[in-house]
């Protein structure tokens, strides 16, 4: 199998390449692209070292499947050249979640059916995974309602939000003006539930991917979002309040969520960025408040969970359309 990775020198797409080189498709090879300034870069594929290529028109042919890692304007450039030449294709952007026969989907959660109809796959935002899996693990304890704040890092905006946040770091501690073209703001030792109006990402437009992709993903469970960006660079920090019709214990919870993609802690142990950091798997820790609510505190390494879970969102649908062709 030939693989392809668009954006290969993003943050995604370097965690990607590495993950692949540990995943079933380590038998295959991966060919990284990217635009023009990245061409001749190097990057680990698994053990080995791979040169970034210049994505050209013939890039995709002989591909049997393609991430996109990089930027929403470049998966909307390049997607349909990738499908022409008979590739699967795996958007992590979420620039094609709008495209008619694409589809949001993530195995983790909700199982899926053979489909050859379904032309490129869009990974659930990861967040929204996450919260899911809680949800559709805790709805047996008579859970009809979660409530979440979010704890952004600056790698949500890619390499160019952590550029941005140190930049500004560097430069508070010397009082000088700050770099302000991602965030339109201070985000450096600092906490905001909002974004300036000229930031490249609105928080609000990562609610609404959140929220969406939560609802596609089928639970049942009503899910009320806030999201704050934090001041730090890698992680998610996810708050949640679990409310019950009927009294939960701390070791029901925990039975509940401990599974392969939840790891809780016991007390007095608590989740942390630190060691949350190259972690394939969420840090929880279960607080309760009262006899039918509890507190999660949660943490993720948001890197290394996207493209975990990319690479399983690919593997299923690979499967899935092997299936199909065999029906």
């Amino acid at each position: 199998m030939r693989i392809g990775i668009v954006g290969a020198s993003s943050l995604l797409g370097k965690e990607l390449a590495e993950e692949l080189g540990n995943s079933i498709f380590a038998v295959g090879e991966v060919v990284l692209l990217d635009e023009e300034k990245a061409t001749g870069q190097i990057a680990a594929v698994g053990d080995e070292a791979a040169f970034i290529r210049r994505i050209e028109p013939g890039s995709f042919q002989g591909l049997d499947l393609v991430f996109f890692a990089g930027r929403p304007d470049e998966t909307t450039k390049h997607w349909m050249a990738a499908r022409k030449a008979g590739a699967s294709v795996i958007d992590l952007t979420g620039a094609l979640a709008a495209e008619p026969g694409v589809a949001i989907q993530s195995p983790w959660v909700l199982p899926t059916k053979p489909d050859l109809a379904t032309t490129a796959i869009v990974p659930a935002h990861i967040v929204s995974v996450i919260l899911a899996l809680v949800a559709s693990r805790c709805s047996g304890l008579g859970v009809s309602k979660i409530a979440a704040t979010v704890l952004l890092p600056a790698s949500e905006r890619g390499q160019a939000g952590m550029d941005e946040m140190h930049e500004q770091t560097v430069k508070l501690l010397s009082f000088q003006s700050l770099p302000t073209e991602e965030f339109d703001t201070q985000v450096a030792f600092n906490l905001l539930a909002a974004l300036g109006p000229a930031a490249k990402m609105p928080l609000e437009q990562t609610a609404e991917r959140i929220r969406r992709d939560y609802a596609r993903l089928g639970t049942p469970v009503e899910l009320s979002l806030q999201i704050i960006q934090a001041p730090v660079f890698h992680g998610y920090g996810i708050s949640v309040l679990l409310e019950s019709g009927q009294t939960m214990t701390t070791q029901e919870i925990t039975e509940s969520i401990d599974s392969a993609h939840i790891t809780v802690l016991p007390p007095p142990n608590s989740p942390s960025n630190l060691i949350a950091a190259g972690r394939p798997t969420v840090l929880a820790r279960v607080d309760k408040e009262d006899g039918n609510r509890a507190w999660l505190w949660m943490i993720a390494d948001n890197i290394k969970l996207t493209s975990l879970h990319a690479i399983a969102c690919a593997a299923d649908f690979r499967a899935r359309r092997l299936q199909g062709k065999v029906q």
